[in-house]
């Protein structure tokens, strides 16, 4: 039991300690440090350019985690399905999910390029003008949402494949022999029983997504202007490009605080749908 507390002390206890002190403290790489109490706090709350963060993040979060919810729902219902080459189809499907995210990005950088990019060549093909994707502080963000969608759409599809597959198949016989339809069936049967499943995919994409770095970092870094800077790339350039380390320690405490009240509020949902069912 000793060996088990120390283990969980040296790697979770301690770098958390360690980190609420810094917060408490004004130190920047290469100067002493000098203790402030709640003063980095007290900085963020007055910062605009950091709370301009929180709606960003949240905004992003929304979409990464919406549309692979519902592009995922309706992959799993056609995967589960059955019809030829399934198993080698859906091995196609779930291939963007195991490439790594700057791989990801720089293929989408080239993408999304509003002079060579295949995107607006595509576009021009139908008669659609071109775009500036992520060029634009307008569309910056749903473009960096889009490659989300694209990666982890099939994490949604494979969690609510593995819940259709456990379904009874007893409701949907007595619903044919009713005379029901395959949307009757879909809303009265199959939706809420995999609603369950459903929901671990939203608390599992949702706390990814509000964790997202590298694909934003490496497309866009936070631009243009400050149009996509979330509170993870605030807190990178306040940690490793302005050394300010009790400055980004707090922003580390306030990040850590909105995920938990997120997951909380997610996890409170997945209770009384399961209390309601």
């Amino acid at each position: 039991m000793i060996p088990a507390i120390a283990v969980i002390f040296a790697v979770i206890i301690f770098p958390w300690v360690f980190t609420v002190w810094m917060s408490l403290n004004d130190w920047r790489i290469g100067m002493s440090s000098e203790f402030i109490g709640l003063g980095n706090f007290q900085m963020l709350a007055t910062n605009n350019r950091f709370l301009s963060t929180i709606p960003r993040t949240l905004y992003f979060t929304f979409l990464s985690v919406l549309l692979p919810v519902v592009l995922g729902v309706f992959a799993a219902e056609v995967f589960h399905q059955k019809f030829p080459l399934r198993g080698l189809l859906r091995g196609i499907y779930i291939a963007p999910m195991m490439a790594t995210p700057v791989a990801i990005a720089l293929v989408f950088t080239m993408m999304f390029h509003p002079q060579i990019g295949v995107l607006n060549y595509l576009l021009s093909l139908v008669g659609i003008p071109k775009q500036l994707w992520v060029y634009s502080a307008d569309t910056v963000i749903p473009t960096l949402a889009f490659v989300e969608v694209w990666q982890w759409t099939p994490l949604v599809m494979l969690i609510v494949l593995g819940g259709l597959a456990s379904l009874p198949t007893e409701p949907y016989e007595s619903a044919v022999i009713d005379g029901a339809s395959q949307w009757d069936m879909f809303r009265y049967i199959t939706f809420p029983l995999i609603l369950p499943f459903l929901m671990i995919a939203v608390i599992l994409r949702t706390i990814d997504a509000l964790k997202s770095f590298d694909i934003i970092y490496v497309i866009s870094q936070g631009g243009p202007g400050t149009a996509s800077e979330t509170i993870n790339l605030y807190l990178y350039l306040q940690a490793f490009s302005f050394f300010q380390i009790g400055h980004a320690s707090a922003v580390v405490i306030v990040f850590f605080v909105l995920i938990l009240a997120l997951a909380m509020i997610l996890l409170v949902a997945r209770e009384r749908l399961r209390w309601n069912r």
